[in-house]
């Protein structure tokens, strides 16, 4: 039984599609997934390093600030239909899952003229215009975000608040003293996490560097990652209480040892900061797609699991400040942390699988 799922262009887009399949694949062996995706988007680099077969098609977004491109997005949506209609001969797949961003929009458009069952995965509180047109003609739709609804139409879709699907932490959670050891801190140690996403976030790196360069707030330390591009740029900082790296891998080690985090607002970071128990300071990324980032930073700030520090006003003194108050006000960190805990959803991708068999008619083996 053919599943296609079609999303990307960015890691919170792809990322979550595989997740779901995977959980798949464990629940009913006779599922096989087909991911479809653009050419141009992050699943050229990681779909060929999973075991999913996957179709890359010349698909563009919409681009708004250079309107004189969209001939490219025009021509590919030519050839993206005619690939689609190719490809959905040779499958005939039973569902078409969505999971978000404009790769995903010609072949949940397929499924629609095709009669084909359509879900769909929305991973922020925000959701975007793919998701938006296409609920329409959703059977289900899996929220990230319980605030995603109330921008989404009431024509029929049955939403699922499932939470976003991210690796869950373990059962038996890491010993804390024992994580903060692996990066060389005492065991008594306050420890905050820094991180910017993949890429990692140079306004956040280079307030982080001031920051550090002044004298962060005695016992804390700090476990900061960059971004690979930007590592070159700032590993000079790397310290015994303030440890620089490119990237977090695993990641786990990280959460274990992190009693806060400095962040950016994308679906998943946050979404698996929340499974940990870690509260947030939240800086979005003002550039982000209809702004969802910050929209996803401020349903966490009313949830009382974060707290939202725009760009706009974030410095090496609102920094320090915002750091140096959660530290002298245990109270508050631990209702940030409770909070965090009752928003986290870390079985999201099983339930989400479970739905989608169910929709298919089957039962999990």
């Amino acid at each position: 039984m053919n599943v296609l799922f079609a999303g990307g262009g960015t890691g919170g887009h792809l990322y979550p599609g595989l997740a779901i399949a995977r959980a798949l694949v464990r629940l009913d062996r006779s599922v096989t997934p087909h991911f479809v995706g653009a050419r141009r988007g992050i699943e050229r680099d990681v779909l060929p390093k999973t075991e999913f077969p996957h179709t890359l098609l010349d698909l563009h977004p919409l681009y708004r600030p250079a309107v004189w491109k969209n001939w490219r997005t025009v021509r590919g949506a030519f050839s993206a239909w005619s690939g689609m209609g190719k490809l959905g001969r040779e499958l005939n797949p039973a569902l078409v899952v969505g999971t978000g961003g404009y790769a995903s929009g010609a072949a949940l458009a397929w499924a629609w003229t095709h009669g084909v069952k359509v879900a769909q995965h929305i991973g922020d509180s925000h959701p975007g215009a793919t998701a938006r047109l296409f609920t329409r003609i959703s059977r289900e739709a899996y929220l990230g975000f319980p605030e995603a609804e109330r921008w989404l139409p009431h024509t029929g879709c049955l939403f699922r608040i499932t939470g976003n699907p991210i690796e869950p932490p373990p059962d038996i959670r890491p010993d804390p003293a024992a994580a903060r050891a692996k990066w060389g801190f005492p065991p008594g140690a306050r420890v905050l996490l820094v991180f910017g996403g993949s890429q990692g976030a140079r306004a956040m790196n280079h307030v982080v560097a001031a920051w550090v360069d002044q004298g962060i707030p005695e016992s804390l330390c700090v476990i900061w990652a960059t971004g690979a591009g930007q590592y070159d740029a700032f590993r000079q900082f790397d310290r015994a209480d303030v440890r620089v790296v490119p990237y977090l891998s695993p990641i786990a080690d990280a959460y274990a040892a992190a009693d806060m985090a400095f962040v950016r607002g994308g679906m998943m970071g946050t979404s698996e900061l929340c499974a940990w128990g870690v509260p947030m300071i939240i800086c979005p990324l003002p550039t982000a797609a209809m702004d969802h980032q910050t929209s996803n930073a401020l349903a966490l700030e009313r949830a009382g699991a974060a707290v939202h520090l725009a760009q706009t006003r974030l410095t090496r003194d609102t920094l320090d400040a915002t750091v140096r108050s959660l530290l002298g006000e245990p109270a508050r960190m631990k209702s940030l942390r409770d909070h965090a805990i009752a928003r986290a959803r870390p079985n999201a991708a099983r339930e989400i699988a479970g739905h989608i068999l169910a929709l298919l008619g089957g039962a999990a083996r």
